[in-house]
């Protein structure tokens, strides 16, 4: 749901693709990168200070950050060695050049702040997604059915099979089914529905039946439902078990 208002939140601005050029922007201390690369240094920095980055599933799109003005939390040994796999490069690349472009309408409109806000925040929420795959491998791995097999794949490095073993078809199935229901009921412009009916359950029910006949419509004025699955489908999915996959190749690493 996170990913999904984060999307509609940014749909709203036109794409805006100047602030993802290095250079496009004249910055007074001579910095190079583009408007959205700076804009989530900035904000990482602020964050680092106050110790996100030292939970196990909040990862960095930056390099060298400050260290936390707060004493460090001490958080549960889940993982093992929880910091050492970080593909949020992979998912910045997706998101500007594939994500942005589909759920924007082509142009500029100098809204270059309010967009890399939202841009951030789906950035964000992408990558906390995409990472739990760490704990997800972990809680596979430590299920007494496939323990054995998963020892015995991850001592062979045999990434294949234990993408076959970890893989629920079905499962896959089912959340892309329900994310699309999710962008369509998300996605509609309330605002555009009659307000007027008669007060009984009759009248609740038309009001009702006109939604969903005209969701899917309404929806593409949003955000785009099929660019929703896609983006789950094409990306979300496969950079998850890419996680996951790595962290299991690595889960015998202390032993």
């Amino acid at each position: 749901d996170t990913i999904i208002f984060a999307l509609i939140e940014r749909s709203q601005f036109k794409n805006n693709s100047g602030i993802y050029e290095a250079g496009k922007m004249n910055f007074k201390d001579g910095y190079k990168g583009s408007f959205l690369s700076w804009f989530l240094k900035e904000v990482e920095c602020v964050h680092a200070k106050v110790r996100r980055y030292q939970s196990p599933d909040e990862y960095p799109f930056t390099e060298n950050l400050p260290e936390p003005v707060l004493p460090p939390l001490d958080y549960p040994p889940v993982l093992v060695d929880p910091k050492q796999i970080n593909i949020n490069d992979e998912i910045f690349d997706a998101y500007v050049n594939t994500v942005v472009p589909g759920i924007t309408e082509h142009g500029d409109d100098k809204n270059y702040g309010s967009s890399a806000t939202r841009d951030i925040e789906c950035l964000q929420a992408l990558s906390r997604r995409i990472h739990y795959g760490k704990f997800v491998a972990e809680s596979k791995f430590q299920d007494p059915k496939n323990h054995d097999e998963y020892v015995r794949l991850i001592k062979e490095k045999n990434s294949d099979r234990l993408m076959e073993l970890l893989t629920n078809t079905r499962v896959e199935e089912l959340l892309l089914k329900r994310l699309k229901t999710k962008a369509i009921i998300y996605g509609q412009d309330l605002s555009s529905s009659s307000p007027e009916t008669n007060g009984s359950a009759s009248g609740a029910n038309a009001m009702l039946a006109d939604a969903e006949k005209a969701a899917e419509e309404r929806a593409k004025t949003r955000v785009d439902y099929d660019l929703v699955v896609s983006l789950y489908r094409d990306y979300v999915i496969p950079l998850t078990k890419e996680v996951e996959i790595e962290y299991l190749l690595h889960r015998l690493d202390t032993n």
